[in-house]
């Protein structure tokens, strides 16, 4: 039996025995007894009766053990041109004065702080400081809408909001205090205090009594102590992006979560404490929660936060300086990151100004990795890509490849083994498990591993509802896909992603993998339409790579043969259009939805998670 299977099966097998021992790799206050039970929801708890501290865990715990001297987090800003680094002992110093800071405006354990950042070391400052003295953070990812900010608000509950005076877009301001003040002013729910950092590119007013200086108030503030929680205390509420209406707000609670953190730095991403790792996204995003600031902290990495973009801060090299530069061992972010990269640099050839030598592996999650993005930065870079899928609700990744375990033969599409502790299978819609390569529902065997959500804040029906309900002892995740001959796990997208062409049910995933495997192709999107006859139709919306141009349509025609010789006529993939650019969220996720309520000609809502609104007016010129 190999390492993986052994371990898989353990956890499966024996989920306490597994969990208690990972438990063990991290110092509580108070080590669990009840490695597992069950709430007053029925719903599976882990380390009910453990307690421990996060903050101390990403911290204090390097300092008392004689590594303080090692560097925690690199700051690297080329929106602004500043580079810190901060060592354990500097970090904790800063997070505890910053817990200090809240103290004496009266937050204390179970209350609940909205930060409101861009990607600075305060905002994992923040957070930390929140998580030391046991309160609840919430983090709302800087440059959401007044409004979307003014729900979280009315849904949290926050005694204080901290933001900064401003966030900084590739080479555009954007000051946060108006749109603040505005979500307050709209939200039922009033903050006692908005703590305000002040940043040179756009100094806010503080004309508010609530209003306070961030700098002045730290300042003056002694270090707090770290504050014992029971391992079932939330550490976090996280809003699930792109919601409409009342937002769902993403329980995480201390003590999985942590065990979660350990464990995955481990097996899946395979880093050892010292080693630098760096997830470009941002503390928005649950990316951010898990990888940029608890993930490598408690494991004992050094984290980089960058504030910037992959293309134009300043060029498309941006990724590789940043690796060559700090010795980053492992790279992790978003699919639609890469497709930017190779539009602007096809080639690849910046990279041969980066030899990248610490390099180990570049990981991958987020959206759906298409074959043709995973094979470029694979052949460019000289490196393994590693997908893996996970979602905001489950904070660490249900399926990767476990190289610290065990390394298994990449195959394009798929995100490879599941995890141990992820009891993934695929069901049809009566919930019986469907055979090998057939596609049917992904769901989650109960109980859920450590780290994943036990509810949806002040709203546990929702939770039962949307994740519980459909398949009695499974979580069902949304998504669709398979399990091969292989035991390797296909993710082909969200269920509604699914099409029903003239009664065959076929995946738009499918479709886009073949549209973005033609050499033109930077990225694409395949939705289904409604069409009178068949039901519905594939239309295929693709970004050219720079220097590709299609004035007579021929590459269009390429793509609807190339669908048809590779899925079959049945595909009826009969349009294809070239655009610009495709609507986004900030996250970098296409707005496939949207695009299909267009297509359509149904009323739509502009998410509030979309990175350029004027993307839509584009595709409602080329939809007509």
């Amino acid at each position: 039996m190999s390492a993986y299977q052994k371990e898989y099966q353990l956890a499966q097998s024996a989920p306490q025995d597994f969990w208690q021992q990972q438990a063990q790799k991290l110092p509580w206050y108070q080590f669990p007894k009840n490695i597992l039970s069950k709430d007053e929801n029925g719903i599976e708890r882990w380390f009910a009766d453990g307690e421990l501290n996060t903050c101390y865990l990403a911290l204090d715990q390097h300092v008392e053990a004689g590594r303080g001297n090692q560097t925690a987090l690199i700051y690297d800003s080329p929106v602004t041109g500043s580079k810190v680094q901060y060592s354990y002992q500097v970090l904790r110093d800063q997070v505890a004065k910053t817990a200090g800071m809240l103290t004496e405006l009266g937050v204390t354990k179970g209350d609940r702080v909205v930060i409101y950042m861009p990607m600075i070391p305060e905002a994992a400052m923040a957070m930390l400081a929140c998580a030391r003295i046991g309160a609840i953070h919430s983090v709302v990812f800087g440059g959401f809408a007044p409004n979307e900010l003014a729900v979280r608000i009315e849904d949290a509950e926050p005694k204080l909001i901290l933001t900064a005076s401003c966030g900084i877009e590739v080479n555009k301001v954007i000051p946060y205090k108006p749109m603040v003040d505005q979500a307050i002013m709209d939200s039922r729910w009033k903050p006692e205090h908005v703590v305000v950092f002040q940043r040179n590119a756009c100094r806010a007013e503080l004309t508010e009594e609530r209003d306070r200086d961030w700098q002045a108030l730290k300042q003056k503030a002694e270090m707090a102590p770290c504050v014992s929680v029971k391992a079932t205390d939330p550490l976090y509420i996280l809003y699930t992006s792109g919601t409409t209406g009342k937002p769902k707000g993403v329980v995480r609670d201390n003590g999985g979560h942590a065990v979660a953190m350990k464990y995955s730095m481990e097996t899946l991403y395979n880093v050892k404490p010292g080693e630098v790792f760096w997830a470009a996204s941002d503390v928005g995003w649950v990316v951010g929660h898990s990888y940029i600031v608890y993930g490598p902290l408690i494991h004992g990495c050094t984290t980089v936060m960058f504030e910037g973009k992959p293309v134009k801060t300043p060029d498309p090299a941006a990724f590789w300086r940043v690796c060559n530069e700090y010795g980053v061992k492992v790279l992790f972010s978003a699919p639609t990151a890469f497709r930017a990269i190779k539009k602007e640099d096809p080639e690849g050839g910046l990279l041969a100004e980066y030899p990248m030598n610490e390099l180990k592996a570049i990981y991958m999650a987020g959206e759906r990795l298409d074959p043709p993005t995973l094979e470029w930065v694979q052949e460019k870079t000289g490196r393994p890509v590693i997908d893996h899928w996970w979602q905001t609700e489950t904070g660490w990744a249900i399926a990767g490849n476990p190289v610290g375990l065990e390394s298994f033969d990449i195959k394009p599409g798929s995100a490879t083994m599941p995890i141990p502790g992820y009891g993934v299978v695929v069901l049809d819609e009566t919930g019986e498990e469907k055979s090998a390569n057939q596609q049917g529902y992904i769901a989650i065997k109960r109980p859920l591993p450590p780290g994943c959500l036990p509810t949806v804040w002040r709203n546990h029906d929702r939770f039962q509802s949307g994740y519980l309900s459909q398949f009695p002892g499974y979580y069902v995740s949304g998504d669709g896909g398979y399990i091969d001959e292989d035991g390797y796990l296909f993710v082909m997208g969200r269920i509604d992603d699914v099409i029903n062409v003239a009664g065959h049910r076929l995946s738009t995933g499918e479709m886009e993998e073949v549209v973005g495997g033609h050499e033109a192709v930077a990225e694409c999107a395949v939705i289904g339409i409604h069409d009178d006859l068949k039901g519905q139709l594939p239309l295929g919306l693709v970004v050219l790579k720079d220097g590709y141009f299609s004035a007579d349509g021929a590459i269009e025609k390429e793509l609807l043969m190339k669908v048809r010789s590779e899925i079959g006529a049945v595909a009826c993939f009969n349009r294809a259009l070239v655009v610009d650019r495709l609507p986004k969220t900030r996250s970098g996720k296409i707005l496939r939805r949207v695009i299909r309520q267009i297509a359509d000609g149904e009323q739509y809502v502009v998410p509030s998670t979309i990175d350029d609104p004027s993307s839509l007016s584009e595709i409602e010129k080329v939809l007509g």
